[in-house]
């Protein structure tokens, strides 16, 4: 994809860029998010990796340049963008991406709650985000609920309805990434509604390998054991035919 900024400029070295932040100061995201491998995972499943981004932690604001508001929401997913240049100006710029993103999620913290509920809402709406999603793995202590998920209708978020599945399993579909966003005792789930099955995380990613490496093992052991028992059957038969010659010559 080429870049949407001025070719002149991007020669000029003058390339605006976000400034560099801070990292957290608590381990929402690494538990909830990077253990998981939920950025790796949905990254894969959405395809399309020249012109997709799916990003946690990277700052968004109108332009790179001092001014207006910035927020940095713990995942992002945006379609049709130049990836490269959001690499290269390190965070997503509406004005010279040409759109906002279409997805957020934010993660609760004791900290950023409120923030996440009432302020985010607000500058995510504003910016234009199609969709903004929240996780609560507490299950609605820090939020209202353990997971919402609002779309935006005539320039204002309206509530996505969220559907229990049990006592410890709650989703809500997101038409953006035609995915259900989930709640499940606790953790960050993602159903596909296509395959009627959950996206895998990293463990249960490895478990499968695991248990495949474990059965082709299991089924190698099998075949070499008939492999020995027909060989050790042959070489029977060949015993009781040598013997039965032996006798006619006899």
């Amino acid at each position: 994809m080429t870049s949407k900024l001025d070719p002149q400029k991007q020669e000029s070295g003058t390339l605006e860029k976000f400034p560099d932040f801070p990292p957290r100061d608590d381990l929402q995201n690494s538990i909830y998010l990077d253990r998981p491998a939920h950025q790796a995972m949905l990254e894969a499943h959405l395809g399309s990796q020249d012109s997709t981004i799916v990003l946690g932690e990277i700052p968004v604001r109108q332009t790179p340049g001092r001014g207006g508001r910035i927020r940095i929401p713990d995942l992002l997913v945006a379609f049709n963008i130049d990836r490269p240049l959001a690499v290269e100006q390190n965070g997503y710029s509406i004005r010279d991406q040409g759109k906002p993103p279409d997805w957020v999620l934010e993660v609760a913290s004791a900290t950023t709650a409120n923030q996440d509920v009432v302020n985010k809402r607000q500058d995510y709406a504003a910016f234009g985000i199609s969709e903004y999603w929240r996780f609560d793995p507490t299950g609605g202590r820090r939020y209202d609920a353990p997971i919402a998920g609002d779309r935006l209708m005539n320039g204002a978020y309206q509530p996505v309805e969220i559907v229990a599945i049990g006592p410890d399993h709650l989703h809500g579909h997101s038409d953006v990434l035609n995915l259900d966003p989930c709640w499940d005792h606790g953790e960050l789930r993602w159903f596909d509604p296509a395959s009627q099955t959950h996206l895998l995380t990293f463990d249960q990613e490895r478990e499968g390998r695991i248990a495949e490496r474990q059965a082709r093992i299991a089924a190698e052991a099998r075949a070499n054991t008939e492999r020995e028992a027909r060989a050790a059957a042959e070489a029977r038969v060949r015993e009781l035919e040598a013997e039965l010659e032996n006798r006619d010559q006899s």
